[in-house]
């Protein structure tokens, strides 16, 4: 009997830790979220009724938010802009990390460990450092208010970043394979192209998708070299202030359409996300 009894608290115990970790993770998921459904019911708000009172869901919901977002061009050809300089961006990022990362995880050379360091010290720089060259340069030869001006000045800091995630996939694929397939006749970029690449697709997606979301939540570069013909969805919401004050229904539709491109982004690299935070060394 005595044994029985000292016994018991042995096998309660790892059921009550399980569901103290099923509290902590239930709260964390809940204080994460807050604010994501507080910016979903202040879009469904009119602005006196935001301003006016406190309330967990709209007294009386109204689509005008977001038919103002999809009716006014200065709304939603920021979301254009902003696609085509992020598309952009990360096409080119992709296309020059791939050979640079096959460089870096294949050969070795004088100061390859320095230079893959300096790499990602780049990713380390606050854009502001680089805002006033980058508008100088674009000014000068015409780039200025471009989708290209934005694309090329964010490579600055994805470019790096592409470059350390890719080595890390392709450090591991065997070194046979590429000496396998030269034997066999393959040039190399018929074996990059076929070969090497779909084995390392889940990293190129990986990396792309980290590109795509620097890309899209910058906002000094893409505030600093746009005015007009190419102003992000960004910077529009910070220019919407009015003698009248600010329209924070307007605010709040346009900040949950902005979550929705980086929400399907993150549904079909999710299996391989956590992955490319650990930069492909798991």
């Amino acid at each position: 009997m005595t044994e029985a009894v000292a016994a018991r608290p042995s096998v309660a115990l790892p059921g009550l830790r399980v569901s103290r970790s099923a509290v902590v993770c239930a709260l964390y998921i809940l204080f994460l979220m807050l604010p994501i459904y507080w910016l979903v019911n202040m879009s469904f708000k009119t602005n006196e009724e935001i301003l006016s009172s406190f309330t967990l869901w709209p007294a009386e919901p109204t689509l005008r938010n977001y038919a103002v977002i999809f009716t006014d061009p200065s709304w939603y050809m920021g979301y254009v802009n902003s696609i085509i300089y992020v598309v952009m961006n990360t096409v080119i990022s992709i296309t020059v990390a791939l050979p640079a990362a096959y460089a870096f995880s294949r050969y070795r050379f004088l100061g390859d460990k320095h230079l893959f360091f300096w790499l990602l010290t780049n990713r380390m720089a606050p854009p502001a450092v680089f805002a006033l060259p980058f508008f100088q340069l674009y000014s000068a030869i015409g780039l200025f208010d471009t989708h290209i001006a934005i694309a090329l000045a964010h490579c600055l800091f994805n470019v790096p970043l592409a470059v350390w995630i890719l080595e890390g996939f392709m450090r591991g694929v065997p070194r046979e394979i590429d000496e396998t397939a030269f034997i066999d006749g393959y040039s190399w970029p018929r074996f990059f192209v076929k070969i090497f690449m779909p084995l390392i697709a889940s990293g190129i997606g990986v990396a792309a998708f980290f590109c795509f979301m620097f890309s899209w939540v910058e906002l000094l570069l893409s505030r600093t070299l746009a005015s007009v013909d190419a102003k992000s969805i960004a910077a529009t919401m910070t220019r919407t202030v009015s003698a009248s004050g600010l329209d924070w229904g307007v605010l709040a539709a346009a900040g949950v359409l902005t979550i929705i491109p980086g929400a399907l982004v993150i549904y079909f690299v999710r299996n391989y996300i956590a992955k490319g935070f650990a930069l492909g060394r798991v």
